[in-house]
């Protein structure tokens, strides 16, 4: 197959295209007109192409859509006002599915997030899976600018395959860790150099960066995937204490504090509450000490890989342990 690949110089991006080339396939790369990538090993492969476009250039897009059999749409922007990320993500893939249109490639494996669930009315330590509610267009506007666009480009998707016959899959990952975001989001909130971790015992949604790379290229490949909507976590998910024990055994670790996830909770709770009733809403909360997007991150739930591993025939390769080492370790793994 020929791939094209979006966001290929991104965190995942790079794994999910090193996965590609390692899979026989020919791929574009479509990175920033501006982007450096001398120092990711596959950048000469000779089955690799680079496509430097900006993803809101049509013409360029239709134009490096020639030949190719599937796309597969890492690119969005995760940091900025609300205006920056919907340029970045709703617009780009405005663009790029007008061009797939134009260029009649219909197969899109559409990269997603687990920010689209609806939490906060959520029971603790309930089942998250596919057929999990998603956060309506009223309520998502209490949660962050990343949940807001994600929300509006899934919609993009489904009227392409409707609209275009496009043949679409949606992926949403949990959490992608690895050697390059080993303390993210969902241990707890950074302050410089301090770590408030919130909550320990909470199972945490991940999907190791080379697992979920495999999973993406799987998809690609997968007549059988056509149509659905997979989430991807790997096998047996630590905690976050579990998760944090582990890793510093491996790594250095900032400062770490720690806050129950029900004092958390009911800290955010009453700031709201303050926050709506004596001052109109009009008060900048953190993110923390807002509910919608502390429930988001930290509230415990159980997660499953059941779909994906049935869809997919697909079976996360490292363990929880064996991405941690290969992460910490010195072995290069973005050879294709």
């Amino acid at each position: 197959m020929k791939l094209l690949i979006t966001g290929a110089s991104g965190f995942v991006g790079k794994y999910v295209v090193a996965e590609g080339l390692r899979r026989g396939h020919d791929v574009k790369a479509v990175v920033r007109p501006q982007t450096d990538v001398t120092r990711i090993p596959w950048h000469d492969c000779d089955r690799l192409e680079l496509v430097r476009i900006d993803l809101r250039q049509q013409a360029e897009l239709t134009a490096a859509l020639n030949g190719v059999d599937a796309v597969i749409h890492l690119a969005a922007v995760k940091s900025g006002d609300f205006y920056d990320q919907f340029a970045g993500t709703v617009m780009a893939t405005e663009s790029l599915l007008a061009a797939m249109a134009e260029a009649q490639v219909s197969r899109l494996v559409a990269i997603s997030t687990f920010s689209v669930y609806e939490y906060q009315q959520k029971r603790a330590h309930s089942l998250l899976d596919e057929n999990s509610p998603l956060v309506t267009q009223e309520r998502v506007i209490n949660r962050d600018e990343y949940s807001q666009t994600k929300l509006i480009q899934e919609e993009l998707y489904r009227e392409f395959g409707t609209e275009h016959n496009g043949k679409v899959t949606i992926l949403r990952p949990g959490m992608i860790y690895g050697r390059e975001y080993l303390w993210h989001a969902l241990l707890g909130a950074e302050f410089g150099s301090v770590l408030l971790r919130i909550g320990t015992r909470g199972t945490l949604p991940l999907s190791y960066v080379e697992n979920c790379a495999e999973a993406m290229i799987i998809t690609a490949e997968s007549e059988g995937a056509i149509g659905e909507t997979i989430n991807i976590v790997d096998d047996n998910l630590p905690t976050q204490g579990k998760y944090t024990q582990e890793l510093m055994k491996r790594a250095e670790s900032p400062k770490l504090y720690y806050c129950p996830w029900v004092v958390m909770k009911s800290i955010a709770g009453f700031g709201w509450w303050i926050n709506q009733t004596f001052l109109d809403g009009k008060a900048k909360m953190p993110g923390i000490v807002v509910p919608a997007k502390l429930h988001g991150r930290f509230k415990p739930l159980r997660y499953t890989n059941k779909h994906a591993k049935s869809v997919l025939n697909w079976q996360p390769k490292y363990t929880f342990e064996e991405s941690l080492d290969r992460s910490c370790g010195e072995i290069e793994l973005l050879k294709a």
